[in-house]
């Protein structure tokens, strides 16, 4: 199927590396089993998708490869260079002298030879491996930025990735890294939707030619630390009536919404119809009157550090 996913081009990679502007998530809570996901990255393939958002600790990154390999047997891409995968260094390896072995160990498990974008998947690390969540204060630290970035860069200059980037980081965090980077990161994954719109951070980062990719653009309904805010908005449920958008289509609301901020946007959903609509965004727009009335919601962060770590005011300073 022809793909018509539009692009972004992302900066501080190899020479034009672009990425489609819509990704498929695969964390997924309660966990899905393998055969499960791989199924679902088949489909999601056949329907369009060619950006898929994985990460270490998410345990999907042996399904997507197997979910590869056999899109490249039947025939629904003719090479892997046709997809983009994003990765992510968790917290546990967040050491300069761990990250190349972690990208390595992703890379097994994917089956492939790079990734187009590995990311620090928060700018914390842990002391050994969790257990349990919240993981325990004692057992958290601020990484150590400059030693674990140059590793980063070094993930890139081997060409075990074509990007690198860093996801949950504050515009402090982000200058920390701008002040001593060789390569500076190309992405910046966060938590983005029209009840939590990262409006000083949205342009922080594109000042800095940092692209912002917006995770949890529904929200996070069905999850421990999730609700139903968003579906239950009641400005997007006027907006999207107006669309002429059916209950489950609100979604699509929120996804343009991002888009339009200029991001790009991972989106979960491992239904086949779920996964067309999400497609969906781009032959229509939100008027002037309708991003006024998303613009003015009441806001509410969702994924906080609170949610994964026991509460630690010292930790929460320095990030």
């Amino acid at each position: 199927m022809e793909n018509k996913v539009p692009i972004v081009s992302v900066v501080s990679s190899f020479s034009g590396l672009t990425m489609p502007v819509i990704g498929m998530g695969t964390a997924s809570y309660p966990p899905v089993d393998a055969g499960t996901l791989k199924s679902a990255i088949v489909e999601a393939i056949s329907a369009g998708y060619r950006h898929f958002d994985t990460a270490f600790i998410y345990g999907s990154e042996q399904p997507i490869g197997a979910a590869i390999a056999e899109a490249l047997n039947i025939g629904l891409i003719k090479s892997r260079n046709e997809l983009f995968i994003t990765s992510k260094l968790w917290c546990t390896y967040a050491e300069p002298d761990l990250v190349i072995p972690a990208i390595k160990m992703s890379l097994e498990n994917l089956q492939l030879e790079y990734l187009d974008l590995y990311l620090i998947h928060w700018p914390l690390k842990f002391s050994k491996e969790v257990s349990r969540f919240p993981v325990p204060k004692e057992e958290v630290s601020v990484i150590d930025i400059k030693t674990v970035w140059s590793a980063m860069e070094e993930c890139q200059l081997l060409g075990l990735t074509k990007a690198i980037g860093v996801s949950n980081f504050s515009s402090r965090k982000l200058e920390e890294i701008l002040s001593l980077a060789k390569i500076p990161p190309a992405v910046n994954q966060v938590e983005m939707n029209p009840l939590w719109q990262q409006k000083e951070l949205n342009e922080y980062c594109k000042a800095k030619g940092i692209h912002v990719s917006a995770h949890s653009p529904l929200g996070s309904k069905g999850t421990l630390w999730g609700d139903n805010r968003i579906f239950d908005c009641h400005a997007l449920k006027e907006i999207a009536e107006a669309k002429g958008k059916t209950i489950a289509q609100r979604w699509q609301i929120c996804l343009r919404w991002v888009y339009e901020q200029g991001a790009s946007v991972i989106a979960k959903s491992f239904n086949k119809k779920r996964m067309e609509e999400n497609l969906e965004i781009f032959d229509w727009s939100l008027s002037v009157e309708e991003l006024e009335k998303i613009r003015v919601l009441p806001q509410c962060k969702i994924n906080s550090i609170g949610t994964f770590i026991e509460p630690s005011a010292e930790l929460e300073a320095q990030l």
